[in-house]
């Protein structure tokens, strides 16, 4: 079993190959990399191969060994380890790692002010074709520039900054979900729960409850 970086330790070793595994989500562009081999599940808490298991940063590496007594012992001893250690009883491997990964960036003069203007605009519907007008670009153009600037799609990018905004005001308000997600631009809290749960593993009110830092 490995915890955060430990798990360049086992690749190294050759246990990982063919296998799934995670690390840090800092390291884990470059673990892909480096060991191509290996089947990298970058934004996971822990990964569960039977008889090897990885995990995510260190507080991951409770969650795994949390799941490795679970597993060997039952629920009830890891219950009771976790109220020892006064940490949650269970999150699934399969969570994702709640960072905050900016969206990258490059340095492009012809779209910066496009991109402005989306930020101040975060709930307007993507149409391809009036932005690239609005760039003075093709749709060819703008669609490669837009990509070759922030390394994805118009329509990605919109949905990781609405996600950024909705994280944001789960962390940071008391508001209702159906507001947090007038807020981001998604519009209704479905929508948002649907694209919140599909990013993030969870849902909008599980991710407030942990990471809120408004007094109940």
């Amino acid at each position: 079993m490995s915890i955060c970086t430990g798990s360049f330790v086992l690749a190294a070793a050759g246990l990982l190959d063919g296998r799934r595994a995670t690390t840090h989500w800092q390291h884990a562009e470059f673990f892909s990399a480096s060991y191509p081999a290996i089947h990298v599940e970058p934004s996971v808490l822990y990964v569960d191969e039977d008889d090897v298991l990885t995990s995510a940063g260190c507080a991951a590496g409770l969650d795994v060994c949390l799941h490795l007594i679970r597993r060997d012992f039952g629920p009830t001893a890891a219950n009771r380890v976790a109220q020892r250690m006064v940490v949650p009883p269970h999150r699934q491997g399969g969570q994702a790692q709640f960072v905050h990964q900016p969206l990258p960036v490059r340095e492009n003069a012809a779209l910066a002010p496009l991109l402005d203007t989306l930020r101040a605009r975060i709930d307007t519907d993507i149409n391809i074709d009036a932005l690239a007008a609005e760039a003075r670009m093709s749709r060819r153009t703008f669609l490669r520039r837009f990509h070759d600037t922030t390394g994805t799609t118009p329509g990605e990018w919109l949905l990781g900054l609405r996600l950024e905004r909705a994280r944001s005001l789960l962390e940071t308000t008391g508001i209702s979900i159906e507001l947090v997600a007038q807020g981001s631009g998604f519009g209704s809290a479905e929508t948002l729960r649907h694209h919140f749960r599909a990013r993030m593993g969870t849902s909008p009110t599980a991710y407030r409850k942990q990471f809120s830092s408004v007094a109940a």
